[in-house]
């Protein structure tokens, strides 16, 4: 039997913390801390999954630095703009332990990313926590995927990457479990592509009326 690993969602109860939060929460392999700065949409999430989950291994924190010093790992669904500010509470924590990295670096208008072209959000919060093992995943999923991966009989790839190869298998088992196709694509560098691809899937739903339903799939023979 595997053994149970602890996982801390800072930004709990935003759409895509929340998301992960209920995906994971029907797998018994998984205890959950979830952090959020709004205490009450945190209750009201914490509840919910207590009354459809497979367990009752979750648990509600205020404090970023004490979810992740109880974690084995931690996901940070904030915006990218407040990943520094995650970083800075939670550096001294989150030593050796895999920091998985969702987000993308929108502009206000969706029309480009604010990182330059020789970088990513996933490499700038590897520099900002440089004793951790950052992996990035998710950041081309939306939300509402989550509820179902699978989009017209094809269930939907996440990518992967990541520098360290345990780091990137252990964040591969938890694509699966929440029901993706894990793709590793590469090292962290990678990340940078995996960023713009999903700015592009953005602007087609915006464009095309997605409904946020959308995905990447790989086709191979």
């Amino acid at each position: 039997m595997a053994a149970i690993k602890t996982i801390a969602i800072v930004g709990a109860t935003g759409n895509m913390g929340s998301a992960i939060a209920k995906s994971l929460s029907k797998s018994k392999n998984y205890r959950l801390l979830l952090m959020s700065n709004e205490q009450e949409k945190l209750v009201d999430l914490k509840t919910e999954i207590e009354k459809t989950a497979y367990h009752q291994e979750v648990f509600a924190v205020s404090c970023a630095k004490e979810a992740s010093w109880e974690s084995d790992i931690i996901i940070i669904a904030t915006p990218y703009e407040h990943e520094q500010e995650v970083a800075d509470k939670i550096r001294e924590v989150a030593t050796g332990k895999i920091v998985i990295s969702i987000s993308n670096p929108l502009n206000s208008s969706y029309n480009d990313l604010v990182t330059s072209s020789d970088t990513s959000a996933a490499e700038e919060l590897q520099r900002l926590l440089p004793t951790s093992k950052v992996v990035k995943t998710f950041n081309t999923t939306f939300a509402a995927n989550f509820k179902t991966a699978t989009i017209d009989g094809k269930t939907a790839d996440a990518f992967i990457a990541g520098n360290n190869g345990d780091a990137v298998e252990t964040v591969a088992e938890i694509v699966r479990t929440v029901g993706f196709n894990p793709i590793i694509a590469g090292d962290l560098t990678v990340s940078r592509t995996l960023e713009r691809m999903q700015l592009m899937l953005i602007q087609l739903a915006v464009k095309s009326n997605y409904n946020w339903l959308a995905g990447w799939k790989i086709l191979h023979n």
